[in-house]
């Protein structure tokens, strides 16, 4: 939780919106949407729209389409400037994706009110040029195994966490809260019921080191994150174990401690399939190169045992690759850490943290391999509203970029970043909409959508 962060969080830019009929580069050859309905109820649907430019670069670009019929409404949409003239839809780009390479997609979406039984639009243009693709593909195989057995062994390749096939893989899951304080939380049910229902990839595993935390009882912290890790191989999900520093923020302060923790979880879990290590939550008030000094000490620690887990390091403003303390990547593209199998942790919270973090997001993944280890749908500060449109942009932006992201948090705490009413760990029921906050139900429904981990 990110109490500290919203003091020093940077103000969010001001979006430069494009007129719906603005001027246009035209696309010389042609492109290629892909549609997908992620989700239907009665009266309304969540649709996904991925456009990929065949022609020649474009700088500012509107997609257009037809619904069905008339009554088909765009309620809400992201990544775009949406709007509708009867059954005509468009979407223009926005500032942070404008421009669009021979090659490159745009992923975009929208929620929309449904009069009849089919949601699918035709007649798709990319400035006026005609696109090929198809229209819901059909799903993943939902039988093919678990996350774990499916992609095995994780390992970094170029700016991508990548399965034993060596094909980029996006993982989609969950935090604890500090399991100091909401042990109750992760027992068999829950955890079945987010390896089942939820259909989650991955479990981040939250110990605190201070704030009555692994200082206060090592070994008894040690053993609880290592059933931790059972449990969730035990339903086929990675386990992300992270060494939770927040306060204060100098990693440094934590060395000692460090080394002797992830010496012990190393060597325990070792020939698992399912660990990686996360080995500072959220640096601040410090600099990057005392962040990168801890990290060259700290993984040889981890390497001596399991050389083969992937490791991620915490990056500066409360991993925020230096954003929130005015910088940004170049700090890290520039002095990167001498280590290998590395990737850098990215956080946000949603109604904090908006298109100057998202922009730096999208320029650092072509760069540095990135995996959202924690994001909140509210403020910094782990409560106030759900902000539902930047949430989605930021789902959106991390699904096409392939980063893997655990949200903030899988408990019943009270504020609103919680995904379960208060009360809920004292009893069985993990899935059912009457348990569910807004933020649970919106991460539910993004998580348990199939997977489509490449397999060749």
């Amino acid at each position: 939780m990110k109490r500290l962060f919203a003091l020093l969080a940077a103000f969010a830019t001001v979006l430069s919106l494009m007129g719906a009929f603005g001027p246009q580069a035209v696309a010389a050859n042609g492109c290629k949407v892909e549609y997908t309905v992620a989700s239907q109820w009665q009266g309304g649907f969540q649709a996904g729209v991925k456009v990929t430019n065949l022609g020649a670069p474009v700088s500012g670009w509107t997609l257009r389409f037809t619904m069905p019929d008339a009554g088909q409404r765009v309620a809400q949409g992201w990544n775009a400037t949406w709007s509708q003239s009867g059954s005509a839809v468009s979407a223009v780009a926005v500032d942070w994706n404008r421009t669009l390479a021979t090659g490159a997609a745009a992923d975009l979406g929208f929620s929309g009110t449904l009069t009849g039984a089919n949601p699918k639009p035709t007649a798709f243009t990319l400035n006026g040029v005609a696109c090929t693709g198809s229209v819901d593909e059909p799903a993943p195989d939902p039988d093919a195994g678990t996350p774990v057995e499916v992609n095995g062994q994780l390992h970094v390749c170029g700016v991508n966490l990548c399965n034993q096939y060596n094909r980029p893989v996006q993982l989609r899951g969950m935090s604890t809260h500090g399991i100091q304080w909401f042990d109750q939380c992760y027992g068999g049910a829950s955890l079945d019921a987010l390896a089942n229902d939820w259909k989650s990839d991955l479990l981040r595993i939250s110990m605190y080191v201070q704030e009555d935390g692994y200082e206060t009882d090592p070994a008894g912290f040690t053993n609880r994150v290592n059933a931790l890790v059972d449990m969730a191989e035990a339903r086929g999900m990675y386990a992300l174990i992270d060494f939770h520093t927040l306060t204060p923020g100098d990693p440094n302060y934590n060395l000692a401690r460090a080394k002797t923790f992830f010496a012990s979880v190393a060597a325990r879990n070792a020939g698992k399939k399912n660990v990686i290590y996360e080995i500072t939550n959220e640096p601040n008030g410090v600099s990057w190169s005392a962040v990168k000094s801890y990290a060259e000490q700290v993984i040889p620690v981890v390497r001596a045992a399991d050389p083969d887990g992937v490791v991620v390091v915490g990056t500066r403003g409360w991993s925020s690759l230096g954003v929130s303390d005015g910088s940004d990547e170049n700090e890290v593209v520039n002095n990167p850490v001498n280590a290998t199998n590395l990737m850098y942790a990215f956080h946000f919270y949603a109604a904090s943290h908006k298109d100057n973090y998202r922009s730096t997001l999208s320029r650092a993944a072509s760069r540095l391999p990135l995996f959202v280890t924690e994001f909140g749908t509210v403020s910094a500060t782990g409560g106030g509203a759900m902000d539902v449109a930047s949430t989605t942009a930021w789902l959106n932006l991390l699904d096409q970029l392939k980063i893997s992201y655990a949200n903030w948090t899988y408990s019943d705490a009270p504020e609103s970043s919680a995904a379960f009413r208060p009360g809920t760990c004292g009893g069985g029921d993990y899935s059912s909409s009457g348990v569910l906050t807004e933020s649970g139900a919106l991460l539910k429904a993004r998580i348990s959508t199939p997977d489509s981990f490449p397999t060749s």
